[in-house]
């Protein structure tokens, strides 16, 4: 009848979920403990390993139970989809181009080499060579899912595991169709070839990015019109769907395109909006898809092969942890950014998963030894939290030079009001020098081991730390701090943590370096209190000296560039919607005019 909402598997399964959610994250918040670890313990509860597998003797577990847990899988793939789109968000194409060279060399030197070692070490266990190329190939895949929400883009662990993770999300195609090629009726296979997929994909990706820039300002600015959210976010969904749909018709991973729509949108002005507005759907969507990898974890299977499983996980973190940092070290990286991502990189994949299930269609191994494997997996993603928390621990260590130096500074309890400089690279070490010449005490903070390293060997105030941790800059100690300074050339990154600081702190003068004008009017917006330009500033010192020395006279140069700098003044104040025109520099033309 209409009107009646009869109890049904899906909203079942949608109560357990949401239900878990609203327990999970709040409790293990609480501790200080990832969420992560949290659904997958739930996953392990409520799957049909766990209670569901008592529902035939006590059936009011039902309710509290996922019914069927295959009915979940596209949502939980759809959680990774927003995971990449989100992580497309916060890079650009110059910053990709740049990091081409660490994608396609240590990338490719980590995937390579943990494959050719992990293959050997299983041939040793009596697999044929086929069986333990193919499973060398899937084990030696890291979990984009869990690393980079723990790891971040912006700092040097970040930016490396994203290097990493890129080349292989890139190499699954080709490793998925070399694994058929091994099959021994791959030859009479009707599918497209390798070389097909390849130039449909690259077909694919280019009207992506064409139409992609023609289009997408126009549909968010139509979007934008409208003043409603709802519409925003359908607008946001369209386009992250059809991209990953595209790129899946063609045989590619429909997390490229989904990769590719981030990265389209965030070229546009209305990443801020896309990217607070997504981030609760990716953390639901991204929470059932550990859901269903707890699901998977069998404990009576467990126990019953509690060595060979303890031995496996152990033998494939041990190898990949040190094949990276090897491959860190080869591409110059310190020795603390080697330890700290090598071992956030040891486990498996959840792409593993599905590299393992295409090599037992392919035949290259039998069930039995897949659903071992699989469970290796499961374990080694559960860890994954356990194992960033050892490898920032390490870390820390190592970036300090000895177990104990990073106590040399305090942190937890601050000496006084002092200014916190967010970064001590060529611009947070002359603001810093510049306190220090008027006698104002400060403490900074640098995600470069290298930087801390030579900065404490000069007895300066210099920790270690990722600048984008809530859990750094809550031991800060800003609520006695007289300023915050951001330095970080990170526009994206910057907008961010301003919102976050001006969230929590109120009162709290933060002063950041701006890349241009219209990013200066972004961090108006975020909540800034004064957001120097730097490209405007060193162009206008640089047309001031330019027509001094072919002989205008002074006066005339200086009031000129004043105008200068008062339209550029209007336009951040339009841009920003601010009350008054801000100060691009701290002392006044005018009087330098006088």
């Amino acid at each position: 009848m209409a009107g009646n909402l009869e109890p049904t598997a899906a909203l079942s399964d949608a109560l357990v979920i949401l239900g878990a959610a609203g327990i999970v994250i709040p409790a293990f918040a609480r501790f200080r403990i990832t969420p992560i670890i949290g659904f997958i313990l739930v996953g392990l509860a409520v799957g049909p390993y766990g209670l569901g597998s008592l529902v035939p003797q006590l059936p009011w577990l039902y309710y509290f139970t996922i019914s069927d847990p295959a009915a979940i899988t596209p949502f939980a793939e759809f959680g990774i989809i927003l995971l990449l789109f989100e992580i497309g968000l916060e890079l650009s194409f110059n910053r990709l181009w740049d990091m081409r060279r660490l994608v396609f060399g240590m990338g490719a030197i980590e995937l390579g080499v943990s494959a050719f070692l992990l293959s050997l070490v299983l041939m040793a266990t009596g697999l044929q060579i086929s069986g333990a190329f193919g499973l060398g190939l899937a084990l030696a895949l890291s979990s984009t899912a869990l690393v980079l929400p723990i790891s971040g883009t912006q700092g040097p662990v970040g930016r490396a595991a994203l290097s990493m993770l890129l080349f292989e999300d890139i190499a699954l195609v080709p490793i998925i169709f070399i694994l058929g090629a091994f099959a021994p009726y791959a030859a009479h296979s009707a599918g497209p070839s390798l070389g097909e997929t390849l130039v449909y994909g690259a077909l694919v990706v280019a009207i992506l990015l064409i139409g992609g820039r023609l289009l997408l300002p126009r549909l968010f600015a139509q979007a934008a019109q409208t003043k409603s959210p709802e519409l925003f976010l359908a607008a946001t969904m369209l386009v992250v769907i059809a991209a990953s749909l595209a790129t899946s018709v063609v045989g590619l991973s429909p997390i490229m395109g989904a990769l590719l729509a981030g990265l389209l949108i965030a070229e546009t002005e209305y990443h801020s909006e896309v990217e607070s507005i997504t981030k609760p759907f990716k953390g639901l969507a991204l929470g059932v898809f550990l859901i269903t990898i707890g699901m998977g974890i069998d404990l009576r299977v467990v126990w019953a092969n509690i060595g060979a499983l303890a031995l496996a996980v152990a033998g494939v973190v041990v190898l990949k942890a040190l094949v990276t940092m090897m491959a860190l070290r080869v591409m110059g990286k310190g020795r603390a950014t080697a330890l700290e991502t090598g071992i956030l990189m040891a486990s498996p994949s959840e792409t593993t998963l599905i590299v393992l299930t295409t090599a037992a269609e392919a035949a290259l191994i039998d069930r039995e030894t897949a659903q071992f494997w699989q469970i290796v997996t499961a374990i080694g993603l559960t860890i994954t939290p356990m194992l960033a928390a050892l490898g920032q621990r390490w870390g820390r260590q190592v970036a300090a030079g000895s177990p104990d130096a990073g106590q040399s500074v305090v942190i937890e309890e601050p000496q006084g009001e002092r200014v916190i400089v967010m970064g001590f690279g060529r611009v947070g070490r002359l603001v810093a020098d510049m306190l220090t010449v008027h006698g104002a005490p400060w403490l900074s903070i640098d995600t470069d081991p290298r930087i801390v390293k030579a900065a404490r060997g000069e007895g300066l105030p210099v920790l270690f730390g990722n600048v984008d941790s809530e859990t750094a800059i809550e031991r800060l100690g800003l609520d006695k701090a007289r300023a915050m300074i951001l330095t970080m050339d990170e526009p994206v990154l910057g907008v961010r943590m301003v919102k976050k600081l001006r969230a929590t702190h109120p009162d709290l003068p933060i002063i950041v370096r701006a890349r241009d004008s219209a990013h200066a009017a972004e961090l108006y917006k975020a909540g800034a209190s004064h957001a120097v330009p730097e490209t405007l500033e060193s162009s206008l010192q640089l047309s001031e000296a330019v027509l001094v020395d072919l002989g205008f006279p002074m006066g005339p140069v200086i009031a000129s560039i004043h105008e200068k700098r008062d339209q550029f003044r209007q336009q951040i104040m339009d841009e920003g919607g601010l009350d008054e025109m801000p100060k691009l520099k701290s002392g006044s033309l005018k009087e330098r005019v006088a």
